[in-house]
């Protein structure tokens, strides 16, 4: 019998999840995740010195400067850049065809996407970052600006639970005042389903590279939108126009999951010529692949 993860980042979603708030399973999560890492023998500073800072319980003991406490009687600790302060926006697609699964086995992706904000939004605050959250479908429903305050992450918990999932899609307008949010060049993470038209986000995503901040784009899918694994009649339905067309499933599976690959490719391509980190994120993956896809994306973007 095989036994079963014991960290809550590698369990099934929709089993994780049903366990509590959204919340308590963020903070599960980002505890597994971040015990899961291998930790480096520079215990997460980089070896480029930037600033000193006051001493906080839980500072690793070998940073103390000990010459400031014997001259001046006050604990301060080496900050090296690493450590320096990043800005954040995290940028949630709530539009109504986010609200969708495929099997009610699993998570919506709108819920699955809401898990991840609010891992990784907590996973910025316990970096010391400063992180806010956009919220968009047809118009912007939440903006909170970057904090790396403790309490700005039950603001975004707040956030996450405020109404959503209008027809339309305002990509860009979110996108935009993401990138004026984050004051100087930090980070933009989007996370959506991206069925939106490339044309139409092309230049806001360009102008947020060419402000200098970082990007990174969570496609978030259900497995069924891949794979197409059903049989018999159906009618595909878009959520956000109504459009209906009835189809036997076997005659367009071939040509269907060849349109999707190709739409993902597309995705890729684009993204990749604007210097964006790009990962697809199937509903039914566990919270820590794309939290370490995100870290990731975040060492390797320059």
């Amino acid at each position: 019998m095989e036994s079963q993860p014991s960290r809550a980042d590698l369990i099934d979603p929709a089993s994780i999840a049903s366990l509590g708030r959204i919340e308590i399973v963020a903070r599960w999560v980002v505890d597994g995740f971040l015990a899961g890492l291998h930790r480096s023998p520079r215990k997460g500073f980089s070896v480029e010195f930037a600033e000193f800072r006051p001493y906080m319980p839980g500072d690793d003991l070998r940073y103390i400067d000990w010459k400031i406490v014997a001259r001046a009687d006050r604990w301060m600790i080496k900050q090296f850049e690493e450590e320096t302060n990043t800005r954040a926006a995290l940028v949630l697609d709530v539009s109504k065809s986010m609200d969708w699964t495929g099997s009610t086995s699993r998570l919506t992706k709108l819920r699955y996407a809401e898990q991840i904000v609010a891992a990784l939004a907590l996973l910025f605050i316990r970096q010391r970052d400063a992180v806010g959250l956009i919220r968009y479908d047809e118009q912007l429903r939440t903006v909170i600006p970057p904090r790396a305050r403790s309490i700005q992450w039950m603001r975004i918990i707040r956030g996450l639970e405020q109404p959503g999932s209008g027809r339309e899609s305002r990509m860009a307008d979110a996108v935009v005042q993401a990138a004026k949010l984050v004051k100087r060049p930090g980070f933009v993470v989007l996370v959506s389903d991206l069925l939106i038209d490339r044309e139409q986000i092309q230049n806001a995503l360009r102008a947020v590279r060419a402000a200098g901040h970082q990007l990174i784009v969570l496609h978030v899918m259900d497995p069924l939108e891949r794979d197409l694994d059903m049989v018999g009649e159906a009618v595909f339905a878009d959520t956000e126009t109504s459009l209906a067309i009835p189809a036997t499933v076997a005659d367009v599976r071939t040509a269907y999951r060849k349109t999707v690959d190709r739409a993902i490719e597309e995705w890729r391509s684009m993204l990749a010529s604007l210097g964006a980190a790009y990962e697809v994120v199937p509903t039914d993956t566990p919270f820590g692949v794309p939290l370490r896809r995100a870290l990731a994306a975040r060492q390797r973007i320059p």
